[in-house]
C-alpha cells in the first residue's frame, strides 16, 4: 500500500542528496529542492521535482524537511538565521537531517528546533551513492518515537533498514560507529588485496571465495572489484570519511573509551588525504597501502 504523499524539502542535493529526493519522487511524494550548485537543482526538475531558489523557499510549505550536507557548520548554517530552516519551516513540521555530523551538535539543534515548534530527528544514512540510487539505503534514527514513526513511510522511500536507535543524537552516535567499522574494513580488504597481489594470487578468485566465509562483507561485496581495478570514482569521498572519523575520535575520547584500531584507521585516512586522495572514494585507502608496501607506481 502507497504511503499518503507528504510534501517533502531536500536541503542538499549532492552524491546523495539527489538520489534520494528521485526516489522520493518515484515514491509519490512531491519534492522541492535546494542546492547551492544550479546544475543539481535542475536535475531534480528534470527528474519531476521543484527547484527552489534559497532553503527558506524550499521549506515553508513542507510537512518534512530532509538536509543532506557535509558537517556539523554546514548544518548550523542551513538551519539558522533568518534564512533557516527553524525560522521559516511552518509550525509542526519534522526535520529530518540525513547528515552525518557531530551527536552533541546534534542533540543541540534539535533543542533548538523544538523551541521553534519544529520536530527534530536525526537519521544519517549508510550505504554509499549506490544505496542512494537504488533506494536501500540504511537508516539510523534519533529522536521520539511518535515522530519516526510520523515520518517512517518518506524514509522507507529511501531506505531498506530504518531503525529508531534512541533519543536525539542516537542515530548520530551509530552513524560514528558505523564509519569506524567501514573504515577498518576498508583498510583490512586493501592490506588483503595487496598481499594477495603480492603473492600472484588470483585476486578474483580469491575474493570470490573469501565472500563466502566469515571473511564475507557488505564492503567486500561492494568495493573489492573497484579496488583490484584500482578505480575509486568518489561513491564516499576520503575527504568525508576523513571528518567522521574525527567525530568519531572525539565522541571516544569524550565517553572515555579506548578505540586503538579506529585511531589508526583514523590517521591512516588523514595520511591518504595529505597525500591529495581526499576527493577519491575512501577505498583509495589502497594506494596509501600500496605505497607503504612499495609497491606503488609513483
Amino acid at each position: 500500500m502507497n504511503a499518503v504523499p507528504r510534501k517533502v524539502a531536500v536541503i542538499g542535493l549532492g552524491i546523495m542528496g539527489l538520489p534520494m529526493a528521485v526516489n522520493l519522487l518515484k515514491a509519490g511524494h512531491p519534492v522541492t529542492g535546494f542546492n547551492r550548485s544550479q546544475g543539481k537543482i535542475d536535475q531534480l526538475v528534470s527528474a519531476g521535482g521543484v527547484g527552489a531558489s534559497g532553503t527558506a523557499e524550499a521549506v515553508k510549505d513542507a510537512d518534512v524537511i530532509i538536509t543532506m550536507v557535509p558537517d556539523s557548520p554546514d548544518i548550523e548554517a542551513v538551519v539558522s538565521g533568518p534564512d533557516g530552516v527553524f525560522a521559516n519551516a511552518r509550525k509542526g513540521a519534522y526535520w529530518v537531517d540525513c547528515s552525518t555530523i557531530r551527536p552533541d551538535v546534534s542533540v543541540q539543534l534539535a533543542a533548538a528546533a523544538r523551541k521553534a515548534g519544529i520536530k527534530a530527528l536525526d537519521a544519517p544514512v549508510s550505504g554509499g551513492e549506490t544505496g542512494a540510487i537504488e533506494g536501500n539505503l540504511s537508516i539510523m534514527v534519533g529522536g521520539e518515537t511518535a515522530d519516526v514513526e510520523a515520518v517512517r513511510p518518506v524514509l522507507e522511500a529511501i531506505g531498506s533498514t530504518v531503525v529508531h536507535v534512541g533519543p536525539s543524537g542516537s542515530g548520530q552516535t551509530v552513524k560514528a560507529t558505523n564509519q569506524l567499522i567501514v573504515a577498518g574494513t576498508i583498510e583490512l580488504l586493501a592490506e588483503a588485496l595487496v598481499f594477495l597481489e603480492a603473492h600472484s594470487v588470483d585476486t578474483q578468485a580469491a575474493i570470490k571465495v573469501l565472500a563466502g566465509g566469515l571473511a564475507g562483507s557488505r564492503v567486500l561485496d561492494r568495493k573489492a572489484a573497484s579496488m583490484i581495478a584500482r578505480k575509486f570514482e568518489p561513491g564516499f569521498r576520503v575527504d568525508l570519511h576523513h571528518k567522521d572519523l574525527g567525530i568519531v575520535t572525539a565522541a571516544a575520547r569524550e565517553a572515555g573509551v579506548a578505540i586503538p584500531l579506529g585511531a589508526m584507521a583514523a590517521q591512516l585516512m588523514g595520511a591518504v588525504r595529505a597525500q591529495g586522495h581526499g576527493s577519491l572514494d575512501h577505498s583509495a585507502l589502497m594506494l596509501l597501502v600500496e605505497r607503504l608496501s612499495g609497491r606503488s607506481a609513483s
